[in-house]
């Protein structure tokens, strides 16, 4: 299921932005557009609570993710059958109406993920979740730069389209113990007083303040690096290469090894030693390119690392959030963790754009990597014990 979600992702987020600035868009467009195609991830927990609760013994969660999986293909099918030049005019609403989609199966998927997965394993299972999705981002942001070169880029959507409708098989083949989980459990609170007594859950606030910054410096570095590199003389199949092979692999290997870790050393603990991990590989990343005066490859070299602690961060938590959540709102509550990290992304890329657009890449980082640093403070206030509604509010 995170495959068929990372592989649109890593189409629009990874391999278009470095189509458009090799087409000559500049930076700070680049950035906007970017950051306004992942404003219905940031915004899912609006409709969230009609995932959680409108649900039933014929239609559960995985009603949901098929409906919002066949959504996903059809909003892309314009653009596999006919030139981007001819739908210039509508391809921002196709891509938000896909983005839309792709934003409530992820809901679905969650809160399912939430019922399915003890704690003591979360941070395992997020690291193969994230593995999913990376090989779906790897395929599609990365090897389809240079795909598109001998097949077309309509060739590339369509196969895209295939992924995402083949997963479905997936999906209803599923154990039934996972079935177990999809429809709605009887005696279950109203949902008003669930989200109300959320709401008053001190947790609540705390994670929302931490998704908001602990991920601003590898999003804003994330965001722009094909733009960064390509300024930088790399060449735009160096650059789908990278992010295909050598990202990828670092962010999988990183969250596969951060969720074994964050299991064991806990999901808080890894969440910070993580950000800090990350604020000085930018602090590399920035003095390789201002004082080496490094180029091409070698930013490539510095730049790994950053994506080893980038699978750490998102493993640990990701899981964090899961322990987090009220199971029976988990998509409502989980949904909003998740938008707000997503919303970090928004400000963090929108921000850093218009500082590499005057300042520089290496200002626009280090702005971004200060930012992240707020998360250490936010994370000791966290209670020690969350779960259901049992946390003593405010």
């Amino acid at each position: 299921m995170y495959f068929s979600e990372g592989a649109p992702i890593g189409y629009i987020w990874w391999a278009m932005p470095t189509r458009l600035r090799a087409a000559g868009m500049p930076v700070d467009e680049v950035a906007a557009l970017t950051a306004l195609l992942t404003l219905p991830w940031a915004l899912k927990f609006l409709w969230a609570p009609a995932v959680d609760r409108l649900r039933g013994p014929r239609w559960g969660f995985r009603a949901w993710i098929t409906v919002a999986q066949i959504a996903m293909g059809l909003t892309l099918l314009p653009l596999a059958v006919m030139p981007l030049d001819s739908l210039v005019d509508i391809a921002t609403w196709l891509l938000l109406a896909h983005a839309v989609s792709a934003a409530t199966q992820d809901v679905a998927i969650d809160a399912l993920a939430i019922r399915s997965v003890a704690e003591p394993d979360r941070g395992r299972t997020t690291g193969w979740m994230q593995g999913g999705m990376l090989v779906g981002r790897a395929i599609f942001g990365g090897l389809a730069l240079a795909a598109e070169r001998w097949i077309g880029a309509d060739a590339v959507v369509a196969i895209l389209i295939a992924c995402i409708w083949s997963t479905l098989a997936v999906l209803w083949l599923s154990p039934h113990a996972t079935a177990d989980s999809d429809t709605t459990p009887d005696h279950e609170p109203p949902l008003g007083l669930t989200l109300l007594a959320v709401l008053n859950r001190r947790s609540t606030w705390i994670g929302l303040g931490i998704a908001l910054t602990a991920g601003a410096g590898f999003e804003a570095a994330g965001g722009l690096m094909g733009p960064y590199l390509l300024d930088r003389a790399a060449d735009q199949k160096s650059i789908g290469v990278f992010f295909a092979v050598y990202v990828v692999g670092a962010m999988i290997v990183g969250g596969l090894a951060g969720g074994w870790v964050a299991d064991r050393l806990g999901h808080r603990r890894l969440v910070a030693l993580s950000v800090i991990a990350i604020v000085a590989c930018l602090l590399l990343l920035v003095g390789a390119d201002t004082l080496l005066h490094a180029r091409g490859t070698t930013l490539m070299a510095f730049a790994i690392p950053l994506y080893l602690c980038i699978g750490s961060l998102t493993a640990s938590s990701y899981a964090m959030f899961m322990d987090l959540s009220d199971p029976t709102i988990g998509g409502t509550q989980f949904s909003a963790f998740m938008g707000a990290t997503n919303l970090c992304e928004v400000w963090a890329i929108a921000v850093a754009g218009r500082i590499a657009a005057g300042p520089g890449y290496g200002a626009a980082f280090l702005v971004a990597a200060a930012a992240s640093l707020s998360a250490l403070v936010l994370l000791p206030l966290l209670p020690a014990r969350t779960g259901r509604l049992r946390e003593t509010t405010r």
